[in-house]
């Protein structure tokens, strides 16, 4: 059963995209005051970048799991780890920008200049960039499987975009992980 009209699948997907990465960049711009959020005790805040590392590490697991049961052709199984990936993804996503907003921006790297240059500000490039990139594509093959029917759909580019936009998303929330550790862990 179609959930979305399939004529519309690559325009919904770029509006979805188009207001994500807005409210990431106003929230990561600053442009988001803080009193638009629910203050919240200082110890929530501080455990919310423990939460979302485990949130990837899970969403690391759901997309594996998602990808292996499609390659044996357990479609459902595939269906349930893919939006469960999304729904981390989400969940994360909203904790990371609560945390930025009520923070009043970015945590500053602690550690040595030099570890911030060549490691930490590289790896975080690599990281935002994916994340940004992964944004449309999880949304089209999102709303592609919602839009055909599993016979359908192996007519369409889902499985391409897909394959893509798991090994990116994979990629994203290792360095996502990377960045954690450097920033609480390491230092």
């Amino acid at each position: 059963m179609a959930y979305v009209p399939r004529e519309r699948v690559r325009e919904l997907a770029a509006v979805l995209s188009i207001v994500s990465l807005a409210v990431v960049f106003a929230a990561a711009g600053g442009r988001i005051p803080q009193s638009t959020v629910p203050t919240a005790p200082e110890w929530v805040l501080e455990l919310i970048p423990h939460v979302n590392v485990a949130i990837s590490a899970t969403a690391i697991g759901t997309i594996t799991v998602g990808w292996r049961a499609i390659r044996r052709g357990d479609v459902d199984r595939h269906r349930v780890a893919m939006l469960a990936s999304f729904v981390l993804f989400v969940a994360f996503l909203a904790f990371y920008l609560y945390r930025l907003v009520a923070t009043g921006g970015p945590q500053p790297f602690p550690g040595p200049d030099a570890v911030y240059q060549f490691v930490y500000l590289p790896i975080l490039a690599i990281h935002i960039l994916l994340a940004i990139v992964c944004v449309p594509l999880v949304y089209y093959a999102l709303l592609l499987a919602g839009a055909y029917s599993i016979d359908e759909l192996r007519r369409t580019s889902h499985a391409r975009i897909g394959r893509l936009a798991a090994s990116l998303w994979l990629v994203s929330f290792s360095l996502g992980i990377v960045v954690y550790v450097l920033l609480h862990v390491v230092y």
